[in-house]
């Protein structure tokens, strides 16, 4: 029988001075169990890390490392900093209202500040596979850094993913078919035959209906966003999973719900990896 939210891995608590971001970045790192061979151990990158205790993370793996549930896996919740919506967001197109405008900064911390450090910090040269996972506007943070580094990355999970973001206002053009704009950077980009996606969406996510089709915004966002995904040749059987749960908000503890239900499926003991 297993006790709940009995916690059975490290926890590192770590500091990285960024010279891009220009403030220090808080770090934690949520080591997988001390038997894993280095060589079998995944790295998952997690935005808005400073919830990670409120998600209950720790407890979510060491229950899912006690039931053999889940392969090796190394958790790095990554801080947010006090220009979030700056920080976040799509790399070198901000929004209609200006945001996301250090997107790009960002991007480059994940790839030549912390990635780095991780390796330095835990002696894995190679990592079996890299991932991020984020949540509203962390969550399309990871899912643009990942569509746009398909060589460094393998999977992506968005949980309630601002899928919203758009290059005009409401009052300014808008055209829903046009102006999302991470809908466009994946029309734009190429096929990345092994990326896998993972998205959670909630029925009370949120009550704007902007097209009045019946559907809330962020569960037609992200289904057009896996329609434009499906159009480039991915599919939903192989390589996307979508997670849509009843009465879910916009919120942690659906979140957290959610979460290893991701876990599972992205390093699931039943999967080849």
């Amino acid at each position: 029988m297993l006790i709940k939210n009995k916690t059975i891995i490290p926890l590192k608590k770590l500091r990285l001075p960024s010279r891009y971001l220009q403030r220090e970045v808080h770090i934690d790192f949520f080591m997988p169990p001390a038997f894993a061979e280095k060589s079998e151990v995944s790295l998952l990158l997690i935005n808005d890390g400073q919830n990670m205790e409120e998600l209950g993370l720790s407890g979510i793996l060491s229950e899912l490392y006690l039931q053999n549930a889940i392969h090796p896996l190394l958790c790095v919740g990554v801080y947010c900093g006090n220009d979030r919506k700056n920080e976040y967001g799509t790399a070198f197109v901000a929004d209609y209202k200006g945001r996301g405008a250090k997107a790009a900064l960002y991007t480059r911390f994940i790839l030549e500040e912390l990635l780095p450090f991780i390796h330095l910090q835990t002696g894995i040269v190679t990592f079996k596979e890299k991932s991020f996972a984020g949540f509203s506007l962390g969550g399309l943070s990871a899912m643009d850094i990942v569509w746009h580094h398909p060589r460094e990355f393998a999977k992506a999970g968005v949980f309630s993913g601002s899928f919203w973001w758009r290059s005009k206002g409401l009052d300014e053009g808008y055209v829903e078919a046009t102006d999302r704009i991470m809908h466009a950077r994946i029309r734009e980009g190429g096929y990345y035959p092994w990326l896998k996606f993972f998205f959670e969406t909630g029925t009370l996510d949120e009550t704007e209906d902007r097209n009045n089709n019946g559907i809330i915004d962020c569960i037609d966002d992200t289904i057009g966003l896996i329609e434009e995904l499906e159009r480039k040749g991915y599919n939903r059987q192989d390589d996307i999973e979508y997670l849509e749960l009843k009465d879910g908000r916009h919120d942690v503890p659906t979140w957290a719900v959610a979460m290893p239900v991701f876990l599972k499926w992205g390093w699931g003991n039943n999967l080849k990896m």
